[in-house]
């Protein structure tokens, strides 16, 4: 079982592990916690208005159901969310693709 969890680590795209780890996180995150760290360049810089600040927040008030909230934290986020997951999808498509078990020696035609 461990080494067909470590095969299947070898054939996914890295970008979808990153945006599956990502979208995990924000599954799990504490919304209740009102103060917390950015690395948002913008708001480090002290500037008031951020387009992208408020992403993340609304993507967890959507795992967490709270479409109204998840809509007042940021009118994109939902948006945003299914984006992600076209994404996850055809990368994992694409790496099922490049990856797959080669049949043609079962068979007897002879591959050109």
């Amino acid at each position: 079982m461990k080494a067909r969890i470590i095969i299947w680590f070898k054939r996914v795209n890295p970008e979808a592990l990153v945006w599956i780890t990502g979208l995990t996180a924000l599954a799990f995150i504490n919304l209740e916690n009102t103060s917390h760290f950015t690395i948002c360049p913008v708001n480090n810089l002290g500037l008031d208005y951020c387009p992208g600040c408020g992403l993340g927040k609304s993507i967890s008030y959507l795992f967490s159901l709270k479409i109204e909230q998840s809509f007042a934290a940021h009118p994109l986020g939902i948006f945003a969310f299914i984006i992600l997951l076209h994404r996850i999808f055809f990368l994992m498509l694409k790496s099922y693709k490049i990856n797959k078990p080669s049949t043609h020696y079962l068979t007897n035609q002879k591959v050109k």
